[in-house]
């Protein structure tokens, strides 16, 4: 959502490269990125934005080493949720309501917000 200067949250990609927040990742979710950007926008520009992601300083890559299988309604948003526990992530950010399902679960404790929720958080603003 925030690569493209045309969308509203693009501010979100700019804190990023302004180092104002750190991005836990695994590969897992690298190749979802490329995955998902290659498909939505182009290759080339899949490649730019994972080469970007990996030479940041406010990158974190993770290698969890346990998987909590805690969504059952799409397995493959697990990856999201077993890097943040990994990595001691504050939370999550996500539009995806797959993710709702952790805030009935105590254990691991994973929080989870909205992306304009977190414009709040990094104190963006949406205007």
């Amino acid at each position: 959502m925030a690569i493209s200067s045309r969308n509203v949250y693009h501010k979100i990609w700019q804190s990023f490269l302004a180092g104002d927040f750190w991005l836990c990742i695994s590969n897992e979710i690298l190749e979802e990125y490329a995955e998902v950007i290659a498909r939505n926008i182009g290759v080339n520009v899949a490649r730019y934005v994972i080469y970007t992601i990996m030479e940041r300083k406010n990158v974190r890559q993770i290698s969890p080493s346990y998987k909590w299988n805690l969504i059952q309604a799409d397995l493959d948003d697990n990856k999201f949720v077993d890097c943040a526990i990994a990595a001691n992530a504050k939370f999550i950010v996500t539009e995806d309501h797959h993710f709702d399902v952790l805030k009935d679960i105590p254990f691991p404790h994973v929080d989870v917000v909205s992306v304009d929720d977190f414009l709040k958080e990094v104190k963006l603003g949406c205007s």
